[in-house]
């Protein structure tokens, strides 16, 4: 059964109630990227901001998920609307062989140089980091290139820097043991804009699994990651010392079907998550919600943005623009790529 994009909402203001505040969010615009879709399926999309009102935007999309014509795709967003996509990366790789690409990010180094990290490789377990680099707002852009052996980079949402120039990269691996597939997060660590990287890890022995942290700021010490798990819950870990040490995964009061999520913190303080409030279960990415936080720790629902009996609504990526708007992007189906913004007062 195929789903339709929803009947646009012409107006959307929901009220939430804090202790101290009072937040208030407008849904002010819906798209899709994609007019006619270059491809049969796509995925894991990223966003990012080049100058006010102009963004660009990217996912993998191919055949299906896996598959060795799976590229890396490109789209600028101008004038409020979405430009045709561009084939930016395929998989053919040094030794001539073609693999699939996987999770994209987009994100501005500096105010001179944009990158493109994503994965190439079989399957999740194997891949390896790659990137590309633009100095003229994704106009034109450099060869692939691979990172050093160890580093993947960001592996689906987007890295931070502090206000000392530190690039925090979230990222985890999939590795097969002897006891099965084990999930381990984290952090990538750069204090050369991007030249070279170094590996924190994160609480390595745990029992849980988890992959694809996002980054919140509650202060330049005190940092937390929220973390899909494959244990019915989103974990998180904190900082306080700028990403140079992170205490031990713990459990949220948040459900997770194990699935991706981002989550953000505002250029007012405030923490926002987007994420499939459900579950594993049949269905269990049919419903996406955005929730609100003071402190990172209590979070509430606020907008449900899908609710379905069936489809899939996944992977959000979450940005805040200049000029204090939410842009949203995620997974649509695997047909396309739905983009929300939102006005925040």
């Amino acid at each position: 059964m195929k789903i339709g994009l929803p009947t646009l909402q012409l107006s959307i203001f929901l009220i939430c109630n804090f202790v101290s505040s009072q937040t208030y969010i407008e849904k002010i615009q819906e798209s899709l990227l994609y007019t006619t879709p270059p491809f049969e399926e796509c995925h894991a999309s990223t966003i990012v901001e080049l100058s006010n009102g102009v963004f660009i935007a990217a996912s993998f999309g191919g055949t299906r998920e896996g598959n060795k014509d799976v590229s890396i795709w490109l789209s600028k967003y101008e004038n409020s609307q979405w430009q045709p996509p561009l084939k930016i990366a395929t998989g053919q790789s040094e030794d001539g062989l073609l693999y699939p690409n996987w999770n994209p990010v987009l994100y501005k180094i500096n105010s001179e140089e944009l990158y493109l990290f994503y994965k190439t490789g079989p399957s999740p377990r194997s891949w390896w980091g790659m990137y590309k680099k633009s100095t003229d707002n994704g106009v034109s852009w450099s060869r692939s290139q691979r990172l050093p052996n160890g580093i993947l980079g960001p592996i689906k949402n987007k890295p931070i820097t502090l206000d000392n120039g530190t690039i925090l990269s979230p990222s985890s691996t999939e590795t097969r043991t002897s006891k099965g597939l084990s999930w381990k997060i984290h952090v990538e660590k750069s204090e050369d804009q991007g030249s070279s990287w170094e590996k924190i890890e994160i609480d390595p022995y745990t029992s849980f699994d988890v992959i694809q942290p996002s980054i919140l700021v509650h202060s330049q010490q005190k940092l937390q990651l929220l973390c899909r798990s494959r244990n019915d819950t989103l974990m998180q870990a904190f900082s306080l010392d700028g990403g140079n040490s992170w205490s031990k995964v713990t459990k949220t009061k948040l459900p997770n079907p194990n699935s991706g999520t981002d989550a953000i913190t505002l250029h007012n303080g405030k923490h926002v998550l987007v994420y499939n409030p459900t579950t594993k279960g049949k269905n269990d990415r049919a419903k996406l919600a955005m929730a609100v936080s003071e402190d990172g720790l209590e979070w509430e629902n606020i907008l449900t943005l899908e609710d379905h009996k069936r489809g899939e609504f996944s992977y959000p990526a979450l940005i805040q623009a200049n000029n204090g708007n939410l842009h949203l992007t995620y997974t649509f189906n695997r047909k396309n790529i739905k983009h929300l913004v939102f006005k925040i007062d």
